[in-house]
């Protein structure tokens, strides 16, 4: 973070910091996303985004799920956010490494994985098409961010 950026709490009903994810919220499960809430949105702020990632995948970091142009004035997001181009209200999905809109949660191939949900704060809307990757989420954020803060859960197959 730079000196211009502060510090967003984001949290979860589903799991706490550094725990396992619930398996309803896995591919073993419903594979539906959890209900996450967060506060110190700063006053500047326009818009907000999300992403979801695995750093521990076999092949580099994985994305699991991509939600921008998120307004404001939200402060949470319910359980299972339905997978659709725009969520009225809640903002615009992006494509995760699934190929698919939406929310695609965690399914490692061996051992524990971590699952980053980091959420942004900008000074300003987007306005991608939907459909966007995280990386081009992540080029047209640079110079825009306000706040960032994330929740870390894992996830391990039995």
């Amino acid at each position: 973070m730079t000196e211009r950026e502060s510090k967003l709490r984001v949290e979860s009903a589903a799991f706490s910091q550094g725990k396992p994810i619930p398996a309803k919220h896995t591919a073993d499960g419903r594979d539906v996303s959890p209900a996450l809430s967060w506060s110190g949105s700063p006053p500047g702020a326009r818009s907000l985004a999300l992403v979801c990632e695995d750093p521990d995948a076999p092949r580099g970091t994985w994305i699991h799920w991509v939600l921008y142009d998120i307004p404001p004035s939200v402060t949470s997001l319910p359980e299972a956010v339905p997978s659709r181009e725009t969520v009225p209200g809640l903002g615009t999905h992006g494509k995760n490494d699934f190929g698919s809109l939406g929310y695609g949660g965690p399914a490692p191939p061996s051992g524990t994985h971590r699952y980053f949900f980091r959420l942004y704060a900008l000074d300003r809307s987007l306005s991608l098409a939907a459909g966007a990757t995280a990386r081009e989420l992540r080029r047209a954020m640079e110079g825009h961010l306000l706040a960032q803060g994330e929740l870390m859960g894992t996830y391990s197959r039995r």
